[in-house]
């Protein structure tokens, strides 16, 4: 009789599902959320936050606007909020980013440099950030966005002012400031096979060669159905792994033209789960990050006219078919 009473309690524990983090863990991967300070008010946002996932990225509380809004003037307030929150949670975070060209603040865009003046302006800001987040971050994107569609470098302040040659530099001042932390180069459009992200592989190979610290490539999987889906990402993956790399999916949203219909958002489920099952498939596909995971904090409807539904929640926080395809891949 005694069995009787207590199994249907520990029935009713068996039955609670695993989170993504949790089904993610069993294949050595983690699944993590950006997020962002305004929204941490919202307690039903924040409780899915805390528990479907086991990482965080901080969508801008870490970039440079937001760390050094005056020169040699450090600010570390809405990073923290995010790590402190991390924490609470057993999450952990990845650094976003050192050096890029947008969100910078107006006193680094407002003039002129030369090049020893920029090299100690960028070389303060990374050590200092770095040194500040020491041991509560496991990687960080140390620049973002360096290349054009093309292959050729973005014509950015940091490339006009000191060459290709800021990106060896950017890695070794990161890692001289946190010799632990994974350090990666993080880019769209670098999914597919094809020139962008032909010239992240040739740069991470001759940094490799010159003995630069260069520990992974993220490629964000900021997608759009009209473009159709990236074919050779699991490839792409795998050759990125050759050259000893890990490669992570960091800032993955796939948009539509809105409004959503059944059908739209049956082929973003299965883009969810083909993107799941390409970094399951590579074994140094080390996790998956959601740009947020919710429509109602998603960044596209601003950036994208016309453009949403993005994400694997929906604006009323349900999950949408897009949440399952992912649990399946990961089951």
């Amino acid at each position: 009789m005694l069995v009787a009473v207590t199994a249907p309690a520990a029935q009713a524990h068996d039955d609670e599902p695993p989170t993504l983090a949790e089904l993610a863990q069993r294949h050595g991967r983690y699944f993590g959320s950006a997020t962002d300070n305004p929204e941490l008010v919202d307690e039903p946002y924040k409780a899915i936050l805390g528990s479907e996932f086991d990482q965080i990225t901080p969508g801008n509380g870490m970039k440079w606007y937001a760390t050094e809004p005056q020169q040699g003037v450090f600010d570390f307030s809405k990073g923290d909020e995010i790590v402190d929150l991390a924490r609470a949670n057993h999450q952990k975070v990845r650094g976003h980013t050192l050096v890029w060209h947008s969100q910078l603040p107006g006193w680094l865009t407002g003039r002129e440099w030369t090049a020893d003046e920029l090299r100690a302006v960028l070389k303060k800001h990374i050590q200092a950030e770095v040194r500040h987040y020491r041991g509560k971050v496991f990687a960080w994107d140390v620049v973002n966005e360096a290349f054009n569609e093309d292959g050729t470098y973005r014509e950015t302040i940091f490339y006009r002012t000191l060459g290709p040659g800021y990106i060896a530099d950017a890695l070794r001042w990161a890692h001289q400031a946190d010799p632990r932390v994974k350090l990666y180069l993080n880019d769209y459009n670098i999914e597919s096979i094809g020139p962008k992200s032909d010239a992240y592989y040739k740069r991470a190979k001759e940094l490799k060669a010159q003995g630069v610290p260069l520990h992974g490539i993220g490629l964000q999987a900021h997608l759009a159905l009209q473009y159709g889906y990236p074919t050779t990402l699991e490839d792409n993956l795998r050759r990125f792994s050759k050259l000893g790399l890990d490669t992570s999916l960091t800032e993955v949203d796939i948009r539509m033209y809105v409004p959503a219909d059944e059908e739209k958002l049956a082929t973003q489920a299965e883009w969810y789960r083909d993107l799941t099952e390409a970094c399951l498939a590579v074994r140094r596909c080390v996790g998956i990050t959601l740009w947020d995971y919710t429509d109602k904090y998603s960044w596209i409807p601003a950036f994208f006219e016309g453009e949403g539904a993005a994400l694997p929640w929906d604006e009323q926080l349900r999950p949408k078919p897009a949440y399952y395809a992912i649990r399946e891949a990961l089951s």
